[in-house]
Formats: structure tokens, sequence, C-alpha cells
């Protein structure tokens, strides 16, 4: 791998885990206000370590250790930086079982921002969309089901990683759906500080997931995936100390974000089933999703200002 294919990829990664988790910093900020000056502190120093060295320092291992159960969980984390040939064609030949997993997943996760998440509506169709959120079930199933019957004409284990895929979205929405409840009695003030930051941290690891899985439809080099996704949970930090209502401005963001996630989702698909697809593909879509709707963003807050 080149330098600018490696600086691609890193920057690529640092920016789709930064805007993916601008709901997760503005949840941050809301709940860090409502707090005393010494847990805010706590939160921003010992949370942070914490969120990239904890959290999204060993999903990438535990995930490669799923993958290939038999390198155990030391000799995952050793074949992550391992040059052994042998130990890179068992994570290969363990690699689309990984990318069918992440793919559902972040297709599932698209999906339901398109049918029943409030948004605001930066492309045509998004409206039409949003008032089918009746039909999100159904197309899911209905898309799980197909992919499930493909992928068992090429390997029962394959047909199986789609449905851990979609088992993993359902599990991490329930614990966002109980957050996004939870949030409203944090923000009263009728919970301690430290129940507040284990609360945080909570839902930290939980968005964490979102950025680690799309990580792995840029590359499936771990390294990589730690510097970029490191690098994006620092700029998540800096943004909820101090430039959390800016962000909120730009409207669209969140669209970008998601869009990404759409096409990173196809693209661990795609690849799942044996298509190749350049390297270069994901942080170059991720690039041009996010600097569309940054400009619609600027465009439509302009225009408030007019």
């Amino acid at each position: 791998m080149d330098i600018f294919s490696i600086i691609l990829i890193v920057v690529g990664l640092c920016l789709f885990e930064t805007i993916s988790s601008v709901d997760n910093a503005i949840i941050n900020a809301e709940v860090l206000s409502t707090m005393g000056a010494k847990a805010r502190r706590w939160f921003l120093v010992w949370g942070l370590f914490f969120a990239v060295f904890a959290v999204r320092g060993l999903l990438p291992f535990v995930i490669v250790w799923l993958s290939v159960p038999e390198l155990g969980p030391w000799g995952a984390i050793t074949a992550s930086f391992s040059s052994d040939p042998t130990v890179g064609e068992a994570v290969d030949k363990a690699a689309p079982l990984l990318l069918m997993a992440g793919g559902m997943f972040l297709v599932f996760l698209f999906l339901h921002w398109l049918f029943l998440e409030p948004k605001n509506y930066g492309l045509y169709g998004e409206k039409f969309f949003h008032s089918q959120g009746v039909w999100f079930y159904a197309v899911v199933s209905i898309l799980l089901s197909f992919i499930v019957w493909q992928s068992l004409k090429i390997d029962p284990y394959l047909a199986f990683a789609a449905v851990v895929g979609s088992t993993t979205f359902f599990i991490t929405h329930g614990f966002k759906e109980n957050a996004a409840a939870k949030e409203k009695e944090l923000m009263t003030g009728g919970l301690s500080d430290v129940s507040k930051i284990f609360y945080l941290e909570v839902i930290d690891a939980t968005f964490s997931i979102d950025g680690v899985l799309g990580a792995f439809a840029f590359t499936l080099s771990v390294p990589l995936i730690l510097l970029g996704n490191s690098l994006g949970a620092i700029v998540v930090r800096q943004i909820t100390i101090g430039n959390i209502e800016r962000i909120k401005k730009y409207r669209f963001l969140k669209n970008g974000a998601m869009y990404s996630i759409l096409f990173l989702g196809l693209v661990m698909l795609f690849d799942g089933f044996g298509f190749h697809v350049p390297q270069w593909a994901s942080p170059s879509v991720t690039f041009a999703a996010i600097a569309y709707f940054f400009w619609k963003s600027r465009v439509a807050l302009q225009e408030i200002k007019i």
C-alpha cells in the first residue's frame, strides 16, 4: 500500500468517524451541561481515554477474533500487526464474513434513518420515505431474506454472518432508543454526576460500533483503523467541548453521514459476495457525500441570515 492510499484511508476514516458521531457529541454536550465542573473534566479526560483506547481500540481486535475464532483473543491482536502470510491468509479467508455482517448492519442503519428518524430533508424522496415509516420492518425483513438466500448458495456461514449483522443492529438500536428516553431524565437533574458519566460511557460505546464496523469498508488493516478512528474520536471530543452549537447549525451533515453509511454498507456487501471494489472508492465517496451536504448546509445557513 503506497503512502497516498494510507493518507486517503486515514483521513477518510477520521472524517467518517467525526461526522457519524455528531449525534453522540450533541448528547454528550447536552448532558455535560447539567454536570458539575469536576465531573465534566473527568469525563472529557478519562472518557476520551475510554472511548479511544478501551472501545475504539479494542473493538477492531474483537471483531477480527470473532471473524477468525481459531486465532484466540491474543492471536487476534498479534495477527493484526503480523506480516506472517499464513495469518494474513486466515484473515483474508474470514473477511467475507466480517464484511457481510458489517454491510448488513450499516444498510439497516441507513434504512432506519431513512424511514423512521426525524431529519432535515436534504434530497428529493427523503420526505416520501419518511412518510412510509410503517414499511421499515417489512423492507429490512425482505432484504435480509434475500441476502440470506443468496448467501446460502455460496456459504452457509456467509448467510449466518448476514443474520449476525442484522441482530447487532437491533441490539444497538435498542440501546440507542433507551438512551433517547433516558436523556430526558438526565436533563432534569434527577441522577448523580457519576450516573451521568456511566451513561455517557455506555452511549459512547454504542455509537462507536457504527464507526468501527464502517471502518472495515475502508480497509482491513487494523492499525489504520485504530489511527483513523482515534483521530476522529479526538475531533468529536473537541466538538463536544466548544463547537457543538456551531455544528448543529449545519443541518444536513447527518444526511451526508447516512449516505456515506449506505455506500459503505453496499461496498461491504459486494465485497462479502466476492465483487472487488477499489480501495479508494470508500474514502472518495465519503469525502464527496459529506462535502456536498456541508455545502448544502452552508447555503441553507446563508439563506437564513439573509
